[in-house]
């Protein structure tokens, strides 16, 4: 019976102080790929951010130069010529409007949705109020009556989308710099 017992504090002797050095090894080397994992992770991101922020800072300046090229006083200066009725130049408006939309569409894969839908609707309110003014002036009206109607429309409104979807775009910018 002595010598069972004297074996087994051997091994307990010998186990016990394996096992300290076992699990402390263990630990050193859980920290140790925990933080090596973190550094690769910071480093993906960091290339990550290196490659789609200027692509994101690009989307925000075609951005806003869509909200200005659709603005209805530029659609205007650009698209009015000689000889135009009032009829053409709305649908030269409406059709320079979604071409310009169009053309940027791809940029909501790197803006947010929510001002995606902001631009969205500077869009569509840009389109409702060409058609508005339109209707309301009739289909004999002059050009000159149109364009000055809205120019009249769009001094009397409180809210415009249009500048609301450049406060935005600024606001989301901003955040990303």
């Amino acid at each position: 019976m002595n010598d069972i017992i004297m074996v087994l504090l051997e091994i307990i002797k010998i186990t016990v102080p394996a096992l300290i050095v076992f699990f402390t090894v263990l630990h050193v080397m859980k920290q140790y790929l925990a933080s090596q994992l973190q550094m690769r992770s910071m480093e993906f991101k960091q290339n990550q951010q290196s490659t789609t922020v200027p692509l994101r800072l690009q989307a925000y300046e075609r951005l806003s130069l869509f909200c200005e090229r659709i603005a209805i006083p530029s659609l205007i200066l650009r698209l009015r010529q000689e000889g135009m009725t009032a009829g053409d130049l709305r649908m030269s408006m409406m059709v320079a409007t979604q071409q310009e939309f169009e053309h940027n569409i791809t940029q909501q894969v790197y803006i947010s949705g929510q001002l995606w839908q902001i631009i969205k609707i500077a869009r569509d309110d840009v389109m409702n109020v060409v058609n508005e003014v339109y209707e309301q002036q009739g289909a004999d009206t002059s050009l000159d009556a149109y364009v000055q109607a809205l120019f009249t429309q769009l001094q009397s409104r409180e809210f415009i989308p249009l500048d609301t979807a450049l406060v935005a775009i600024k606001k989301e910018a901003g955040v990303l710099l």
